[in-house]
């Protein structure tokens, strides 16, 4: 019997991160390549992907950087191309590329209403395109060398607002016009975790296993304002560190959850315990 700590090694194994280059994604990129894993960094941003890899690099770790289009089938295979290519299998894809309306201080001039009741139709069609249609395509690629080698992890990256609607309050400020959370993100979070259970019981007995990993609100540069809001509604009484995740997702991706799949990992400092 392997040691307990083991089974969160990943040596050996190669990984690929869709949105790797994001504020999440670079911190799943790392913990991957820490706990062994050869790394790949897939982002729309291609220099940004190919920058971190290149840091990883120098820190000693394997790493690939690429440009992808998560809605293009194209782009994903050839991003499963270049994996398997230059490192020779695929053993984990986590799909963390999504559109995430930002309410951050980096972001605020960006946001406009959101109000439902005019919501573009367009909008609403490219989001659900890289949010669902991306995640579709990418498992639909990476399932492949994972067949044909008997083994490999999916990960899709959910959201709180996947379980449960948004609290529109704390997007609000005194004396400005309202904003909302738009109505794509709740639906195509909650979308990820149907297509999370289909896919891990489709794949029941193929040594392939598939879960989903939740993230509460990850402090990034928001005001105080919204970080008093925020805070408020969690159990913990704060957001999230941006390297709070990464437990959970090396759990998911390593043998650490070998009898884990169709399950939803929620870290969200009790905010759906409420």
């Amino acid at each position: 019997m392997s040691h307990i700590l083991d089974k969160f090694r990943m040596d050996g194994q190669v990984a690929v991160v869709t949105g790797g280059a994001g504020l999440l994604g670079r911190q799943f990129c790392r913990t991957l390549a820490e706990a062994g894993a050869a790394v790949v960094v897939a982002d729309l941003n291609r220099m940004s992907a190919i920058t971190l890899a290149e840091n990883l690099q120098k820190d000693g770790y394997p790493a690939l950087g690429t440009g992808v289009d998560v809605t293009d089938p194209d782009s994903v295979e050839d991003m499963v191309a270049a994996a398997v290519n230059h490192f020779g299998r695929l053993d984990v894809l986590v799909c963390s590329a999504a559109m995430d309306p930002k309410f951050d201080a980096e972001h605020a001039d960006q946001q406009q209403g959101n109000a439902f009741e005019t919501y573009p139709l367009e909008a609403w069609r490219q989001a659900l395109d890289v949010n669902l249609t991306g995640m579709f395509l990418s498992a639909q690629a990476a399932v492949k060398p994972m067949l044909a080698q008997n083994h490999g992890v999916i990960i899709n990256i959910c959201s709180t607002y996947g379980l449960v609607g948004p609290d529109q309050r704390i997007y609000q400020r005194p004396g400005q016009p309202p904003q909302y959370k738009p109505v794509f993100y709740s639906v195509t979070k909650a979308g990820v975790l149907g297509l999370t259970r289909y896919l891990a019981t489709y794949y029941a007995g193929r040594n392939i296993r598939v879960n989903a990993l939740t993230p509460g609100g990850v402090y990034h540069q928001h005001d105080p304002v919204f970080v008093e809001n925020y805070s408020y509604r969690t159990v913990m009484g704060r957001m999230a560190e941006q390297d709070e995740m990464n437990g959970a997702l090396l759990f998911l991706a390593s043998d650490a959850s070998s009898y884990m799949t169709g399950a939803n990992l929620v870290v969200d400092g009790g905010w759906t315990a409420w």
